[in-house]
């Protein structure tokens, strides 16, 4: 007797069907399962069986075999256990095939008959959403699956309990979830902008960084609060979109790293990889590939902490990634595109000791050391980095001083303003922000009056500026119009956009 059940797959972060056929034929006892079936979808068969058997019921004791359309690509994961099960039973005459025929089923079996979660739900209810059927998952999952709109969905919590709902037994609710309640959830941060004391100047660097999406390189001794201010960022960045957020949660339920009973990625993402990352964790890849950091802090913010520490392999692969915001990883079988559109945020010591320019400690590298210390990392790397900035030690008067600074929320307003007039100015094109203009569109939107003219000449010959930060001073300049709200760039502008270059300055060596 044959049966069909539905299910889906994975391929990237995108989600499509899978139809699952059960076949019970005469012979010797034996289950085979076909259609490129991984390790783990293999190993189904001896799960499945138990978990009929231990549920009540009684598996065939017939040829099986049990196919995955399409059979031409591969299978992955545990998310068919159940559905396969299923298949066992309506072709057993357990459940009728009509209360199959308008279900997508997913989840994993214990040898019991409990249906355990499984990653990657979100993405795979999007890909079959099209499909107009049901969902049923696993009770873990079903508020991650409820996200999804317009699509009904049925949490089960084991086998049994899901045969007597399709035999119409049982009445399952369907799971009520809104994303909007979601955002309400998790959208708030634990830390603030006025949780920094002093750095006036650097903070201000960090608003121009994120209201134009430039990435940005501090650069400061031990202690001047690198980090600190770094963790900060996300507060000051525009709130994810409803489709910004479901993207983010893509990558984090393939990845199985969403919180229990989390629905939604409601924040901007910050991921700080320690600098003995590999290639691969960074970008992604590996036999099953599965997104990397960089993909993990897509629409958020890829933190770099001791820059110059990460193997120069690991550096120079962020290139690309920085360049198209997504990553492609080519197997023998398949090719795999993981988005990758972050802020890049890195912070380095000036030094091998960190103290060089410490207006007290003293440095004790030499300038040899120095120059091999800033070399690890790549003139193109740099190249891509638009913002410079020196982060000096805080003093103690800065440090006792019980008056609360400037809170995110007052500079994410300044931020969501700029950012509001860059969605204009960009609505016809793919970008969003100033850092992502072409070179015809930095020459299209920053168009310079004559005075501004010659204080970036000036600025180019005199002060040693490098010729690659011609382009990336122009667009620093038109986010600070931005943030002034103004049309056009002056010598103001100019002027502050060329502070931001410290290392094309050549000051720190």
């Amino acid at each position: 007797m044959l049966a069909k059940a539905f299910s889906a797959g994975i391929s990237g972060i995108n989600g499509y069907l899978v139809e699952i056929e059960v076949d019970i034929a005469k012979g010797l006892p034996q289950t085979s399962i076909v259609g490129l079936p991984d390790t783990a979808v293999k190993e189904a068969k001896d799960r499945v069986k138990s978990a009929i058997k231990n549920s009540g019921f009684s598996v065939p004791v017939k040829k099986l075999t049990i196919n995955l359309a399409p059979a031409d690509t591969k299978k992955e994961g545990t998310a068919y256990d159940l559905p396969i099960a299923l298949g066992i039973l309506s072709a057993s005459g357990v459940i009728p095939q009509e209360s199959l025929n308008e279900l997508i089923i997913l989840g994993e079996l214990s040898l019991d008959g409990t249906v355990k979660p499984v990653n990657g739900i979100i993405s795979m209810i999007l890909g079959v959403r099209s499909m107009k059927k049901s969902i049923i998952v696993p009770k873990e999952n079903a508020k991650e699956a409820a996200v999804v709109s317009n699509v009904p969905v049925y949490p089960v919590s084991n086998l049994t309990q899901t045969v007597s709902f399709l035999n119409k037994e049982l009445k399952i609710p369907v799971q009520k979830t809104t994303a909007k309640a979601e955002f309400k959830k998790h959208s708030s941060y634990e830390v603030d902008m006025f949780d920094v004391k002093g750095q006036g100047f650097v903070k201000r660097a960090l608003e121009v960084a994120v209201a134009g999406n430039h990435n940005i390189l501090l650069i400061g001794p031990p202690g001047s609060g690198k980090t600190m201010l770094a963790r900060r960022i996300p507060t000051i960045i525009p709130a994810l979109s409803l489709e910004e957020a479901l993207e983010t949660t893509k990558l984090y339920s393939i990845s199985g790293l969403l919180a229990k009973n989390q629905a939604l990625v409601s924040r901007r993402p910050f991921r700080s990889p320690h600098h003995t990352t590999s290639d691969i964790a960074l970008v992604g890849g590996g036999s099953n590939p599965k997104p990397g950091e960089v993909s993990l802090a897509h629409h958020g913010v890829l933190f770099l902490d001791e820059l110059p520490e990460f193997n120069r392999n690991v550096l120079e692969s962020l290139r690309q990634p920085l360049e198209d915001g997504f990553v492609t990883i080519s197997r023998a079988a398949r090719t795999l595109t993981f988005p990758s559109r972050f802020m890049l945020v890195c912070a380095m010591n000036p030094c091998p000791c960190g103290f060089y320019t410490h207006p007290t400690k003293a440095c004790n590298c030499s300038p040899h050391r120095i120059e091999q210390y800033r070399s690890k990392i790549s003139g193109p790397l740099l190249d891509r980095i638009d913002i410079h900035i020196e982060v000096p030690p805080v003093d103690y008067k800065q440090l006792a001083d019980e008056a609360k600074g400037e809170s995110s929320a007052d500079v994410k307003k300044r931020v969501d303003k700029a950012r509001k007039i860059q969605y204009k100015r960009f609505k016809k094109s793919k970008i969003f922000a100033n850092a992502h203009m072409s070179h015809a569109q930095v020459k299209a939107q920053c168009k310079l009056d004559e005075p501004s003219k010659k204080l970036l000449k000036m600025a180019i010959d005199e002060l040693g500026l490098s010729a690659r930060a011609y382009d990336k001073i122009l667009k620093v300049a038109r986010t600070i119009a931005d943030l002034s709200g103004q049309d056009n760039i002056n010598q103001e502008h100019i002027a502050e956009a060329i502070q931001y270059r410290s290392l094309d300055r050549d000051v720190m060596g």
